[in-house]
């Protein structure tokens, strides 16, 4: 039998995720959005290009006006949460804060009621809040649930350092922690050419300009489009994800994950879900890495840690409130 992966939400990222998901044969597909028909006209879309991709993952789309539709993602081994509001221009992600919680509440307890065992992928903005936001209303463990953010940072980090240099990015290692905003901290001292650090490719004036670039690289996307977000690259990160978990790779890569008791003293954010470097497998969250922070980097870290914490606290204000 196929793996089978649910994804929330037929917006653009969904629908780049769910052919990107097809294109890589990782199993079957089943769409939800709450807009009627969109979700069953893009999966038809996406299956109609199978025969000239030369794949035959099953697609289906599932309208959730009823939220009895949400029981076609019984047994999914990942599911992919990626409804929510899109930014604006001007717009920050926390900014979609609320209209977002109560989004992922609804989609939380229907995961619960539906599909429980599943491994989770969180992609709504901001990832690492609404990950800490579905597992209070699912209940699911903690070490089920990954949030976007470090994969899609890390991967516009190696993109901006591949154009400068003038090298492949197959070639450069590089990756991003903390929260998936404006105060995520890209990681100069592990960033690297075929091994070659990058601190000896490019000057620190440089390499401090690729740095900004990284931490507002979703809204420069935002200003291009106008009236849109990134997909095309968010939708290749969560596909590296969702492989790592359907085919039990093992990769390594930064995602928002939980930080228990165990791992709080060294980073400084129990109970938070926050970028870090993890690996994954079949069991989703098999291990988080820790890293020796140099002082700087530790300042940059912990005014990562109080955004995140923050909006967590926003979170749980929320939802006592019934949303």
């Amino acid at each position: 039998m196929k793996p089978k992966i649910s994804v929330i939400g037929a917006g653009n990222v969904g629908a780049s995720l769910a052919q990107f998901l097809v294109l890589k044969e990782l199993g079957d597909v089943y769409l939800f959005d709450v807009v009627d028909g969109v979700p069953e006209g893009k999966a038809l879309d996406i299956a109609e290009g199978n025969p000239h991709w030369g794949v035959d993952s099953e697609v289906r789309g599932f309208t959730t006006i009823d939220e009895t539709a949400y029981k076609n993602m019984e047994n999914s081994d990942v599911i992919i949460v990626t409804a929510g509001l899109a930014r604006k221009p001007g717009m920050s992600r926390d900014d979609l804060l609320e209209k977002n919680v109560q989004i992922i509440s609804s989609v939380a307890r229907n995961v619960k009621k539906y599909s429980p065992n599943s491994n989770i992928v969180i992609v709504s903005n901001p990832a690492d809040t609404m990950a800490y936001a579905f597992q209070k209303v699912s209940g699911i463990s903690p070490s089920k649930i990954i949030g976007l953010g470090g994969s899609l940072d890390s991967s516009r980090f190696r993109t901006f350092l591949s154009m400068e240099l003038g090298v492949s990015v197959e070639d450069i290692n590089a990756f991003v922690i903390g929260g998936h905003g404006d105060d995520m901290v890209p990681f100069i001292r592990y960033s690297s050419v075929s091994g070659i650090p990058i601190s000896n490719l490019l000057s620190k004036e440089k390499i401090d300009e690729i740095v900004k670039r990284t931490r507002f690289g979703g809204g420069e996307i935002v200003n291009y489009l106008k009236t849109g977000s990134a997909y095309y690259a968010p939708g290749a990160s969560i596909t590296a994800m969702v492989e790592s978990i359907i085919r039990d790779k093992k990769r390594v890569i930064p995602c928002a994950a939980y930080i228990d008791e165990k791992l709080s003293k060294h980073y400084d954010a129990k109970g938070l879900f926050i970028g870090v470097p993890i690996k994954i497998g079949k069991h989703c969250v098999e291990e988080i890495y820790k890293i020796d922070f140099t002082a700087e980097e530790r300042e940059l870290w912990m005014k990562t840690v109080k955004s995140v914490s923050e909006n967590a606290s926003k979170v749980d204000q929320f939802l006592a409130k019934g949303n």
